[in-house]
């Protein structure tokens, strides 16, 4: 009996687990194929970008007040910088006084010529009526003398001098009557109010660019970089401060043309953000760029083959994330396509 138990435990295996085995082996070796075959994900890196928004001054002048800190959160209309600019001030109160005075000029204008003046040129006409009719009769005596020899030839032709003087003379008096019951013509007139509106719109183009003189936020953001201190001269054009809006956060992607196959905006693909922690955070794309640039780490000289340009895409966050911010890294497997 000792024989035929030593005999039992030597008999072969059983099949079943001689298959189990060798399918192990052979899946074993699939499996490991097939990760060979297989391309490895191509791990992507991106950065969190916002909207931001440079102020600068529109006019010159020193930095009165500049009551904002970096960092700090500003609300749209909330005053960010003041400027000191007496020169535009003066100059406002001389075109005020301008329009003063072209409103001034206008009113006489439209109200027509004084009575007084009007009087004064009746009796300048009725005086010079007077004269003519004086001439005449000095005309008429001398031209009796002068046929009876009583007077000289001379003394007719000065006479008839006179009365022509007289008789122009009252015809300019008669003018200048009816041109002050005429009053001013429609030429005036239109030329008076075109300097009213001069005087106006100067006004207006000083009074805007006094109201430039306090800079007012244009949206909620958070204020990124002072340019500028108090009591220093700033002229147009130069940032004072720059603001980030951080409602309006994306993630940005430089890819290489080749990895673009197939991508479109509205396409969905997950990031991880390690500042928060490396959450999958599902994006949408939203912008691609109409032209590339060119890669410097593919160039032809290096490789052989034709240069890559890269695309900017944009992708924003599904839903709202209060932690993302500006200059984080973003990073993304993409899908390598055949």
């Amino acid at each position: 009996m000792g024989t035929e138990a030593k005999s039992d435990s030597k008999a072969p295996p059983p099949r079943a687990a001689v298959l189990i085995v060798i399918l192990s082996i052979v899946g074993i070796v699939a499996l490991s194929l097939w990760y060979l075959v297989q391309r490895p994900p191509l791990l992507i890196q991106g950065e969190a970008d916002a909207t931001r928004i440079d102020i600068a001054a529109r006019v010159d002048g020193r930095v009165a007040e500049l009551p904002v800190q970096r960092g700090q959160n500003v609300s749209a209309g909330q005053v960010l910088v003041t400027i000191d600019n007496p020169e535009l001030l003066t100059r406002l109160k001389e075109a005020d006084a301008a329009r003063s005075v072209a409103q001034a000029d206008l009113k006489r204008i439209e109200v027509g010529t004084r009575a007084e003046v009007i009087a004064s040129r009746r009796a300048a006409l009725e005086a010079a009526q007077a004269n003519a009719h004086l001439a005449a009769q000095t005309y008429d005596r001398t031209k009796q003398l002068t046929t009876r020899d009583f007077a000289s030839v001379q003394k007719l032709d000065e006479a008839t001098a006179t009365l022509d003087m007289a008789r122009r003379s009252q015809q300019q008096a008669k003018l200048s009557l009816e041109e002050a019951i005429a009053g001013y013509t429609a030429e005036e007139r239109g030329v008076a109010k075109a300097s009213v509106a001069k005087a106006e719109a100067a006004i207006a183009t000083l009074q805007a660019q006094v109201a430039e003189m306090v800079v007012k936020a244009p949206a909620n953001a958070q204020v990124y970089r002072r340019s500028a201190e108090v009591g220093e001269f700033v002229s147009p054009g130069v940032p004072l401060l720059s603001l980030v809006d951080l409602s309006d956060v994306w993630l940005r992607f430089d890819l290489r043309e080749d990895l673009l196959k197939g991508l479109k905006v509205g396409d969905r693909f997950d990031v991880t953000v390690p500042a928060l922690g490396d959450k999958p955070i599902p994006v949408a794309v939203r912008y691609i760029a109409t032209r590339g640039e060119y890669a410097g780490w593919r160039a032809t000289r290096a490789t052989g083959d034709f240069d890559l340009r890269t695309f900017e895409v944009r992708a924003y966050p599904v839903d709202p994330m209060p932690g993302l911010r500006p200059g984080m890294s973003v990073y993304a497997n993409w899908k390598r396509q055949n």
